[in-house]
C-alpha cells in the first residue's frame, strides 16, 4: 500500500522511546509532520534527533509537556492548537499484587493511561470534526481483555481506554473523523526488557529471557515472540490514512494472536 500522509500533522504522546518513537518515525516516513512529546525537553530533543537521523527529510517538532497533568496538557494544546492525527500512546505499566495496590497508585494509573488521552481527545476532536477529517488512536493492550494477574491496575485502565474510544467514536459519527484503539500485544521495548528481567531474573541472556517470559507468562501468544514496535507503528500509519476511512470505534488487534478470540 502506498500511504501518503503529506499535509497531515500528527501528535504522538510519550514518543521519546519504545512504541511511541517507532510510531513517530513511521508517521514521518509516510510524510506527516510529526510532533514528538515527552515530559522533559532533553528526552524530546534526543528523540527528535534520532528520528531525524532515520528520516532525513522528516518534518519534526518537539514539545515537552506532561500530558497526564491538566496544566501540562493545557500548555501543549495552547502551543499546538490543531492536529489531524492524535496518537494517545502515553502509558505506564508495572507488576504489583492487586491486594497491595493503594488508592494513590490506582489514581496514578488512571491519570496517565486514561485521563491523559481523554483530555487531548476532548481538545482536538472538535476541530477535526469541523474540518471533516481526523484520526484519534489510543494505544491499548491485550491486557484490556485478558487481565494479567500481576498487573490488574494496568489491565483495568486499558479496558477503560477501549470504552472511551467507543464513546468518542460515537460522538464523531458521520463527520469523517475516526476514533480507534490499537490492541498491542507483548512488545519488545526498553520498559518491557526491565519487566521481563523482573519476572524471570536478570541473569539470563536476553534471547533466553524473552523465550522464558513468553513460555511462562504469555503462553497463549501465537507469534511466540515479542512484537517489535515498528509492527505496532505500521498499523497506526494505516489507521491514520485515508485508506482506513471505514474503520472506527474499534479495537484493532496487533497482538500476535495473544487474545483467544475470533473477533477483532
Amino acid at each position: 500500500m502506498d500511504i501518503d500522509l503529506s499535509g497531515r500533522r500528527a501528535l504522538v504522546t510519550g514518543s521519546t522511546q519504545g512504541i511511541g518513537r517507532a510510531i513517530a518515525t513511521r508517521l514521518a516516513q509516510a510524510g506527516a509532520e510529526v510532533v514528538v512529546n515527552g515530559r522533559t525537553a532533553e528526552r524530546v530533543d534526543e528523540a527528535v534527533a534520532r528520528i531525524a537521523e532515520e528520516v532525513p527529510d522528516a518534518r519534526l517538532r518537539g514539545i515537552a509537556a506532561d500530558v497526564a497533568d491538566d496544566r501540562g496538557a493545557a500548555g501543549l494544546t495552547a502551543e499546538l492548537p490543531d492536529v489531524d492525527v492524535l496518537v494517545n500512546n502515553l502509558g505506564i505499566f508495572g507488576a504489583a499484587p492487586v491486594l497491595e495496590i493503594d488508592d494513590a497508585e490506582w489514581r496514578r494509573y488512571f491519570d496517565v493511561n486514561v485521563l491523559a488521552g481523554i483530555r487531548l481527545t476532548r481538545a482536538y476532536l472538535p476541530g477535526m470534526m469541523e474540518r471533516g477529517f481526523g484520526r484519534v488512536l489510543s494505544i491499548s493492550s491485550d491486557s484490556a481483555v485478558a487481565t494479567p494477574v500481576e498487573m490488574v491496575h494496568y489491565g483495568v485502565t486499558k479496558t477503560a481506554q477501549l470504552a472511551v474510544t467507543r464513546g468518542f467514536a460515537k460522538a464523531a459519527a458521520g463527520t469523517g473523523v475516526t476514533v480507534n484503539s490499537v490492541l498491542a500485544g507483548p512488545t519488545h521495548t526498553e520498559g518491557v526488557e526491565d519487566f521481563v528481567a523482573e519476572l524471570v531474573g536478570d541473569e539470563l541472556p536476553w534471547d533466553e529471557a524473552q523465550r522464558r517470559f513468553m513460555r511462562e507468562h504469555r503462553p497463549q501468544s501465537l507469534l511466540q515472540r515479542l512484537i517489535e514496535p515498528v509492527e505496532i507503528a505500521n498499523m497506526v500509519v494505516y489507521l491514520s490514512s485515508d485508506l482506513a476511512s471505514a474503520t472506527t470505534g474499534g479495537a484493532v488487534r496487533v497482538d500476535g494472536g495473544y487474545v483467544d478470540s475470533i473477533l477483532p
